[in-house]
């Protein structure tokens, strides 16, 4: 399984990290991507601890899309033949490691993808019960 999250994609939270960085540079015009190993998927709703190396860790409910199908290199215009169901998430952050890797140009792995930092609800909902553009 590959848990591909989009960062950045909310224009009030990235101008929020943006400020709290007291950067001067410009707000990045795209949303960024980021992974998450298997071992980040908390399963069977097993308790979340917070990890012993953050002193400030965030979370963020999200909208999991679910890829039904193997793809590479989709046309936009394409994506939407590879989903068809979504479900609910809690994205869990270490926030202070975060601003860090932010302020070094690091990728953020290391505080997004620790053990058990991705809640997945356990069912999906077919988009077709829910009007079926993940858009709205």
């Amino acid at each position: 399984m590959k848990i591909i999250c989009i960062g950045r994609n909310y224009a009030e939270h990235a101008a929020e990290l943006h400020e709290q960085l007291n950067d001067s540079g410009k707000l990045p015009e795209e949303p960024m991507f980021f992974l998450k190993p298997d071992t980040a998927l908390l399963r069977n709703n097993d308790p979340f601890y917070v990890p012993a190396f953050s002193r400030e860790v965030h979370y963020e409910t999200e909208l999991v899309v679910r890829i039904g199908r193997v793809a590479r290199a989709i046309d936009e215009r394409f994506a939407s033949r590879c989903y068809d169901e979504v479900g609910l998430g809690i994205d869990f952050t270490a926030r202070d490691l975060q601003r860090d890797c932010i302020v070094r140009g690091l990728p953020w792995e290391i505080c997004k993808g620790f053990d058990y930092s991705a809640a997945v609800s356990p069912q999906f909902v077919p988009l077709a019960e829910l009007g079926g553009d993940v858009q709205r």
